[in-house]
């Protein structure tokens, strides 16, 4: 992308030339493609008409979530709770000079349940899903995958520039409305200033004007950028950086993967030293995670190798491994 279809790219997050982020259609990209060049390899891919089957692309609006769930009082960003009714007055009278609130705290499948059957089925993208295994550590459970609900008016944004925690990869997928991403490679943290006792978040507050006296390094960092439109889902691999701003009014969801090529980073996460932690508590959960790390991947292997036998089926419960063996497992979802 040249520094001239940047410029002229509504709501620029960031400032210098930038690289498009790959885009693919869905039609032409079986799931397996997609896990061989794009998870395998740790690379960032906007897919195209990803989630056609999906209502809530046709009928999720702003006022949609005022009408029907205006009275529910949601987490919106740290330390802020507002019913949903006000929430979207707020998003509705966004602009960028006075950008309202963005909403990312609010957990689907804990917080707001009722939005699921606009979500089915599942975004065939975002699997394997280990996060919903019922041998995972109860705290790092999460039965949907831990999807996200993501709301917000036209200069609206995340908070601050950062990568996962956890070492997951993130699946973001556009509802309604447009939303611009700038991602930064891993091998570019050194020019990004993480904090010192943050190391997943980025010091530098604003992209498009950095100090550049306070970090000089950050013109060598190389930006990746798009504009996600309704039914488009961006692909963000761990450790890649990302930051995103609402350009139209918008709403999106986010949910996560975990498989063989990120799980040890999850493990190292998980039982980083901290205090108060014991270390043989540490060890402990360390070797259990590395023993169910090979366990998951067995399972996997199988649902693979086996498709659509009864011992995939059951191996399916643990860790299923796209929508097919989810499908198989519970005859409740269709293609």
């Amino acid at each position: 992308m040249s520094q001239a279809e940047v410029a002229s790219a509504p709501s620029v997050p960031f400032s210098g030339d930038a690289v498009a982020v790959e885009r693919r259609a869905a039609k032409d990209l079986p799931y397996e493609e997609f896990l061989r060049d794009y998870v395998r390899k740790n690379k960032p891919v906007v897919i195209e008409g990803s989630v056609p089957h999906w209502n809530a692309i046709r009928e999720w609006t702003p006022e949609f979530f005022a009408e029907k769930f205006g009275s529910e009082v949601v987490g919106v960003t740290y330390g802020s709770k507002m019913p949903m009714a006000e929430l979207v007055e707020k998003i509705l009278a966004s602009t960028p000079e006075k950008p309202g609130p963005y909403l990312h705290q609010l957990i689907v499948h804990h917080d707001l349940p009722a939005l699921l059957p606009w979500l089915s089925p599942e975004n065939p993208y975002g699997y394997p899903k280990r996060f919903c295994s019922p041998l995972m550590p109860k705290r790092c459970r999460r039965p949907d995958g831990y999807l996200k609900l993501l709301m917000g008016g036209p200069g609206g944004k995340f908070p601050f520039m950062h990568f996962d925690s956890d070492n997951a990869n993130a699946i973001i997928t556009e509802i309604y409305g447009d939303k611009a991403f700038v991602l930064y490679a891993p091998e570019d943290t050194p020019y990004l200033y993480p904090k010192p006792d943050t190391a997943n978040v980025s010091q530098i507050a604003d992209l498009a004007n950095p100090d550049v006296a306070q970090f000089p390094l950050f013109a060598k960092a190389k930006p990746y950028f798009t504009v996600l439109k309704p039914g488009e889902t961006i692909y963000i691999p761990a450790k890649w950086w990302h930051a995103a701003r609402v350009v139209t009014t918008s709403i999106s969801v986010c949910t996560n993967m975990l498989d063989s090529s990120n799980w040890n980073g999850f493990v190292d996460w998980l039982c980083r030293p901290h205090p108060g932690r014991k270390w043989y508590l540490l060890a402990a959960a360390r070797a259990y995670l590395t023993v169910l790390g090979g366990v998951l991947s067995l399972v996997e292997a199988i649902q693979r190798s086996m498709p659509g036998s009864s011992i995939a089926r059951a191996f399916a419960r643990l860790a299923p491994l796209d929508r097919q063996s989810v499908r198989l497992q519970t005859g409740s979802l269709t293609s």
